[in-house]
C-alpha cells in the first residue's frame, strides 16, 4: 500500500481496527500481511466480525503476526512514545445494543448471545485498568457508542455495538476509543464520561488511514484529543 511507506515520518503507531479480511480466510489475511511486514512502526490489531466468518480466525491471527502485527484479544501493549508511554488495549468486542439493549434473561440462547457483549467488555476494563501508561487508547471493533452509527440503518444499532463497552471505558479510563464495524457510521463522539471515540472504517475516513494526536500530560492529567493512525479495511 503506496500510502503506508510514508507513515513513520506522520505516526508512531498503526492501530487497526479489525475487518481484515473479507470472509476470514487465511490467504487473504495474507494479502495484508504483505502489505505491512515492512511498516517500520507498531502495528497493532484486533480482529473483526469478517475475519471471524470462515471459523478460521486463529489462522487468520498466525499470519497477521507472523508479518509483525500485534494482535489483542483482551490483552494490552505499551510503547514510548517521545518521552512518553502508550498503552492500547484491544478487543473485538460485540453487538447487543444500547438503549433497551438484549439482556442475560429467557433462552440459553439469549443469554449466551447477551454474555458474550459482557464477557468483552469484562477484557477490556481489565485489559485497560491493568495499564500504567501515560496514554490509554482502546482499540475495538463494534462501537461503545450510537453517535458513530449515525448513517447506518436504525434497525441495525443494536448488531453495530454494546453500551456495555462504552461503560468498561469510563470507568478503567481512557484518552481515545477506536473502532470499526459501522462502515457506513460517523466519524466522531465521546462516550458518557467524554472519551473521544473515532469510528476508522475506511468507507468512513475516506483515506488510507486518520492521524489521531494525543495532547502533553500535564501535572499527571492527560492532555486532550488533538485532531492532527487507525484503519478498518
Amino acid at each position: 500500500m503506496p500510502a503506508l511507506q510514508r507513515l513513520p515520518e506522520r505516526a508512531d503507531m498503526l492501530l487497526l481496527a479489525g475487518d481484515l479480511t473479507r470472509r476470514g480466510l487465511p490467504r487473504e489475511a495474507a494479502v495484508l500481511a504483505e502489505e505491512l511486514h515492512q511498516v517500520e512502526v507498531p502495528v497493532l490489531a484486533v480482529l473483526g466480525n469478517h475475519d471471524y466468518h470462515a471459523d478460521r480466525q486463529d489462522e487468520v491471527r498466525r499470519v497477521l503476526e507472523q508479518a509483525g502485527v500485534q494482535v489483542l484479544e483482551g490483552e494490552s501493549l505499551t510503547f514510548p512514545v517521545n518521552g512518553a508511554s502508550v498503552a492500547v488495549a484491544g478487543v473485538k468486542g460485540f453487538c447487543g445494543g444500547f438503549v433497551g439493549a438484549a439482556s442475560e434473561f429467557g433462552e440459553p440462547e439469549m443469554k449466551a448471545f447477551a454474555a458474550l457483549a459482557r464477557v468483552a467488555a469484562e477484557a477490556l476494563e481489565r485489559a485497560l485498568a491493568s495499564s500504567e501508561a501515560d496514554h490509554r487508547i482502546a482499540l475495538i471493533h463494534y462501537s461503545p457508542i450510537e453517535a458513530t452509527l449515525v448513517g447506518e440503518r436504525e434497525e441495525v444499532w443494536p448488531f453495530l455495538g454494546s453500551y456495555l463497552l462504552a461503560d468498561a471505558i469510563d470507568r478503567a479510563g481512557a484518552d481515545l476509543c477506536l473502532h470499526g464495524h459501522a462502515h457506513g457510521g460517523s466519524e466522531k463522539g465521546v462516550t458518557p464520561a467524554g472519551v473521544p471515540v473515532r469510528n476508522v472504517a475506511q468507507a468512513v475516513i475516506k483515506k488510507a488511514y486518520a492521524l489521531y494526536e494525543l495532547g502533553p500530560a500535564s501535572q499527571g492529567r492527560v492532555g486532550p484529543l488533538l485532531e492532527s493512525g487507525a484503519l478498518d479495511r
